[in-house]
């Protein structure tokens, strides 16, 4: 709230006309405006509201589904890509593959995140959807290490990192998207179908590799697989990739982002283009929004939080994705189709829950079901890994069921939880930078650690004490993260499903304990008040004071507390404050 220093008397400066009381001398106040309007609150309508959720969906289906294969098909792509190492050396050169992709995911979300900051959610996702389908297509048709001999694994390696360039900007780019474009209320139900797709796109990718395992081998040999089979779901990236471009070229902008752009556009306009030029030269990178300097001074709490609660979610995940078919062909000795279907019962029913688990979230709050997710790790992970050794179908899947437990809640809230511990213009940037650093480090290379344990240790059950380690900080992140069910992202005005759920929360927003205006773009108003006089409870209803181009003029509309006066809103001042509000994690 600034006071303005200069004051007037009456209309004219003059005192009244004779036989009158004197006017009270007048001072102007600039303020953000405390309270919400309809016309503040965003409405999604639920056809566009489904157009969105199909096109982001799809995306993390891809990327699940291109990962899951490699993972599904470790063993024998060791045999093709690395003929002539000992076996143990090349399953772990193929494990490093993996790893490498993910390392390279940082250098994504440091390019892209901050670039989905500035141009749109929309257009990055669908550069990053279009990276991860060629590359992935292309590794269909890489010539085998019998052919260029030891170089048949550089261009694998090449096209794996290429994955994982992309890849660091789909998955932070689809829950900053999703999570913009859901209602505050059912936030957490909404953005669970982002992870309910990857993990389908998992099963499938587990689902096709053991359906061409069967059908290749029962036509052409033991050999067919190694002689050109694992080509077959590489290739059938091309005609689902052709559908999820086309998916996602119909996916409009988020909301939120476009009322931010919208704002950014006004000040632009309101200042001459020397004296943005002038101010971006004085301003320092760590003080500039967009980049990454920024999102590290500003959100650094945030980014450890989500580091903690990203990498708990990944190792657990990647145990029960990517490694668990090596780990049952090489550790508990089940044949290369049981290896890979073994996972798709349990991953697809997991799946499905993942919305239930969001609507809970949005019942009982986050914290709480990232709490069940901490216990039931250490409940159920470690006898899960005694389970697995018996070797029998239930017992193996017994033993997946357990697993897939504090997956699942970790999973069913990661989508809603992480996004809003950003504000709007530093969400996308945030996102990449703490999700892709988190994954890289703990859950890319969790295949990689937990067979290496394993060699050195001797312990077949190493992978499951690695998962407990990062859960005992996931469950410290939990505790000092803020609770963010049913309330605005940060930065951005509040988000409903319909006109009604929008008046509704105009008229309760003083009783609601989930709204804050101070964290919200509130624009700026100038009132007029006498000097020395208190402002009322909502300062808004004063008669506002209208600015011009001939100069200062007094609103012509009444002071009523039941209608507000529309005051005037500096383009300077629409900035969202969310960053002097919300440095506190």
């Amino acid at each position: 709230m600034h006071i303005g220093t200069g004051s007037t008397q009456g209309k004219s400066g003059q005192g009244s006309p004779a036989g009158g009381s004197a006017e009270p001398q007048m001072q102007k106040i600039h303020m953000r405006r405390q309270f919400l309007r309809e016309k503040d609150i965003t409405v999604v309508q639920e056809k566009t509201l489904k157009q969105a959720i199909a096109g982001t969906v799809v995306g993390n289906f891809m990327e699940w589904y291109d990962f899951g294969i490699y993972g599904y098909l470790a063993v024998t792509m060791a045999s093709v890509f690395t003929s002539g190492l000992p076996k143990s050396m090349s399953l772990i050169v193929m494990l490093l593959g993996f790893a490498v992709s993910f390392l390279v995911r940082p250098l994504g979300g440091i390019i892209l995140g901050p670039l989905g900051d500035r141009v749109g959610r929309q257009k990055v996702l669908f550069l990053t959807m279009g990276m991860m389908v060629v590359s992935t297509a292309l590794i269909g048709i890489l010539p085998t290490s019998k052919q260029i001999g030891v170089w048949a694994i550089v261009p694998l390696y090449a096209l794996q990192m290429v994955q994982g360039f992309s890849t660091g900007g789909e998955y932070s780019g689809a829950t900053t998207y999703i999570s913009e474009f859901s209602p505050d209320r059912k936030r957490g139900f909404y953005s669970a179908w982002l992870d309910m797709g990857s993990y389908i796109g998992s099963a499938f990718g587990a689902a096709m590799v053991a359906i061409t395992t069967t059908i290749a081998e029962n036509g052409w040999g033991a050999n067919a697989m190694v002689n050109g089979g694992w080509r077959i779901p590489y290739l059938l990236t091309i005609p689902l990739g052709i559908l999820a471009m086309a998916l996602r070229t119909h996916i409009p902008e988020t909301p939120q982002f476009a009322a931010h752009q919208e704002r950014q556009q006004e000040e632009q306009e309101h200042w001459s283009h020397e004296a943005q030029e002038a101010a971006w030269r004085q301003e320092s990178p760590w003080d500039r929004p967009g980049t990454m300097l920024y999102v590290i001074k500003r959100h650094w709490r945030r980014l450890l939080i989500a580091v903690a609660i990203v990498a708990a979610t990944n190792t657990a995940g990647y145990v029960l994705t990517s490694y668990m078919p090596t780990y049952l062909r090489e550790e508990v000795g089940t044949t290369p189709t049981m290896a890979a279907a073994a996972t798709v019962p349990v991953l697809i029913i997991m799946a499905l829950c993942l919305p239930l688990i969001g609507h809970l979230s949005d019942i009982i709050g986050r914290k709480p079901i990232y709490g069940i997710a901490v216990v039931s790790t250490f409940v159920l992970v470690y006898p899960a890994f005694q389970l697995l050794h018996h070797g029998t179908f239930w017992s193996i899947q017994g033993a997946l069921a357990m697993i897939a437990v504090p997956v699942a809640f970790y999973a069913g809230v990661s989508a809603s939880t992480l996004p809003a511990l950003f504000p709007t213009e530093s969400r996308f940037s945030g996102m990449g930078l703490s999700y892709n650093f988190a994954v890289s480090l703990f859950g890319g290379t969790t295949p990689l650690v937990s067979q290496a344990l394993i060699t050195f240790t001797g312990n077949h059950d190493a992978p499951g004490f690695y998962i407990m380690f990062f859960a005992i900080f996931s469950g410290i992140a939990c505790i000092v993260m803020r609770e963010s069910s049913k309330s605005p992202l940060p930065g951005s005005m509040p988000t409903v499903g319909s006109e009604e759920e929008a008046r509704e929360l105009v008229l309760t927003q003083e009783q609601n304990p989930n709204l804050d205006t101070s964290t919200m773009p509130m624009p700026m108003i100038t009132v007029e008040i006498p000097v020395g006089q208190t402002l009322p409870q909502r300062p808004e209803n004063i008669k506002p004071v209208i600015h011009d181009d001939k100069g200062t003029k007094e609103s012509d509309s009444k002071s009523d507390s039941d209608k507000p006066a529309e005051a005037t809103e500096s383009p300077s001042d629409k900035s969202s404050n969310d960053d002097s509000k919300n440095d506190k994690a």
